[in-house]
């Protein structure tokens, strides 16, 4: 189990050196998840001991979103002056994200799709 969890944090260590080193316009997790794939796709024995590391992180992902919850706690009153900016501008942020993937997803079927199927 340690060696899993090892592996994961060294995925995301490697993925942020590289980040950081290169400059690529990329997230250093996504560039971890990245390496992380490409590892289980040379080293395939890891897979069962990462599914139960892994399957356990996610049974207790709520854990990790305490310290999220209590700075926004110690921030009451900034959210209590720009509260209602904050979340218009996160309702309208997503509204047109989704609009936008739509139109995209749209586009791309009808641009992609086999004769048959569009």
């Amino acid at each position: 189990m340690l060696r899993a969890i090892f592996l994961l944090l060294a995925c995301q260590l490697a993925g942020e050196a590289i980040h950081r080193i290169t400059s690529l316009p990329l997230p250093g997790a996504v560039i971890g998840m990245v390496l992380l794939v490409g590892w289980l796709a040379l080293v395939p024995r890891e897979r069962p001991t990462l599914t139960v590391v892994t399957g356990w992180l996610t049974a207790h992902l709520s854990i990790m979103f305490v310290p999220a919850a209590v700075g926004l706690i110690e921030e009451g009153p900034v959210l209590s002056r720009y509260g209602v900016g904050l979340v218009t501008a996160t309702v309208a942020s997503t509204l047109l994200t989704l609009i936008v993937t739509a139109l995209v997803f749209r586009w791309a079927f009808v641009r992609f799709a086999p004769e048959g199927e569009a």
